[in-house]
């Protein structure tokens, strides 16, 4: 998919968040970037960006960097935004068409504000 197709729908994804939600993000980036940092190939390779059915159940899909609004105070020095990063890449690898990687974009979007919102993962 093309990378305005997917930033399309993250932006479709986060303006149709319900009202309350969205009225409490602030200071909140999100990017999108093809894949994490520790994903990208170290070597050339001839399998290099080739995924398997193991390596799909692994992948990281996004990345809440920031702190939990739980643990802000106003004492604290400021900072720059904090930061959700969908990884395009790994999203369309776990998905077979355009209508799953729009349900998956949503889906992960609201998990990563559930950490901006101070959630952890079992939560």
């Amino acid at each position: 998919m093309e990378r305005e197709k997917f930033v399309k729908l993250v932006e479709e994804a986060l303006e149709g968040l319900p009202t309350r939600f969205r009225n409490r993000i602030h200071n909140v980036t999100v990017l999108v970037e093809n894949v994490p940092p520790e994903q990208l190939p170290r070597r050339c390779s001839r399998n290099a960006g080739i995924l398997d059915s193991d390596d799909a159940e692994n992948l990281v899909l996004a990345i809440f960097e920031g702190v939990a609004t739980t643990r802000k105070s106003v004492f604290d020095l400021p900072t720059g935004p904090d930061r959700i990063v969908l990884y395009q890449k790994n999203i369309e690898a776990v998905c077979s068409s355009e209508d799953e990687i729009r349900k998956e974009i949503r889906l992960t979007i609201v998990h990563e504000l559930g950490h901006y919102f101070g959630m952890t993962e079992a939560q």
